[in-house]
């Protein structure tokens, strides 16, 4: 890979990080997972041709990595959700078990 096919990679995983940031909001686990595994192939097959980087390359990659630990964040924080809701279930569930036949 030449050094401006590397540095077009480069902008489309960052492209893909911006999209990936935008849809790890909604929780559509199956697509994050396209745009990461896409996403990691570019950032993969850029690597060896952007040695040494300069300073623009190197703002992409931090803006990268930015925009990555935002992504996971929103995920992080969904899943946190999700788990209280699901705990909040069951606790819904065994006040019923344990007071459903108590009707009068």
């Amino acid at each position: 890979m030449t050094r401006p096919e590397a540095l077009a990679a480069l902008h489309r995983a960052l492209e893909l990080s911006r999209e990936l940031f935008e849809v790890a909001d909604c929780g559509d686990a199956a697509l994050i997972a396209v745009l990461d595994a896409e996403r990691r192939g570019l950032l993969k097959s850029a690597k060896a041709a952007l040695r040494p980087m300069d300073e623009k390359e190197r703002a992409v990659i931090d803006a990268i990595a930015e925009l990555n630990a935002r992504s996971l964040g929103r995920m992080e924080h969904r899943f946190r959700a999700k788990c209280r809701d699901m705990d909040m279930l069951a606790a819904g569930r065994r006040a019923v078990r344990a007071y459903g036949d108590t009707r009068t």
